[in-house]
């Protein structure tokens, strides 16, 4: 089985690749941006399956899955993430991923994930589901767009702007605008205000 890793954060990259790889069978390759992902699926031609993090620069959440899927028509992808709201994984499904695996899976787990996606099969972890199912639409959620909630999910993470341009592969001067904008509109003060009433209001 052949894995492709695409993930900017070396010590998950790495980690995850050393555990497939001991498993004997895995044959594993890694990458630390869509581009360079691009080039090795240019060059390699079709994997298994490919992981790809979902805040990784290029990415740009889900756009980045919905230009792989276009590029590379005939080539399974999965969204791996450490942070991205739950409903991404439901989102990613439908925009043509095989599934979704967050960072926080055991080791096994991954494994078997993964083994069940390159079988050609779409997986979704059931805690996801059921915690999906089983909360309603949160108020705050419908006064934000899905880029301003992601931003605020990094506010409530203590991520700087800086940071969140980063990890949402957008500039600093637009995660300023975002910040703006969402606290006009939840009433928040500033910033670390917005991240109060988020938690509070257990949105995150």
């Amino acid at each position: 089985m052949r894995v492709l890793i695409a993930d900017d954060h070396g010590m998950v990259r790495d980690t995850i690749a050393a555990f497939l790889s001991s498993e004997g069978d895995v044959q594993v390759t890694t990458a630390q941006d869509l581009d360079s992902a691009f080039e090795i699926l240019k060059d390699q031609g079709r994997f298994d399956l490919v992981l790809l993090d979902f805040n990784m620069p290029g990415m740009n959440g889900l756009a980045g899955l919905q230009r792989s899927t276009e590029r590379f028509p005939n080539q399974p992808f999965a969204i791996l993430s450490g942070s991205a709201p739950n409903r991404t994984a439901q989102e990613a499904v439908n925009a043509g991923a095989m599934g979704y695996l967050p960072k926080s899976m055991g080791a096994k787990s991954l494994l078997n994930a993964i083994r069940f996606m390159a079988s050609g099969e779409t997986y979704i972890p059931a805690d996801l589901l059921r915690s999906e199912s089983e909360t309603p639409d949160h108020p705050l959620k419908s006064q934000l767009s899905s880029r301003e909630i992601e931003v605020l999910n990094g506010l409530c993470r203590g991520l700087s702007n800086k940071e969140i341009a980063r990890e949402l592969d957008l500039q600093e001067v637009t995660i300023k605008l975002h910040v703006r904008t969402l606290c006009r509109k939840i009433e928040a003060k500033n910033r670390t205000h917005a991240a109060m009433i988020a938690k509070e209001a257990g949105l995150f």
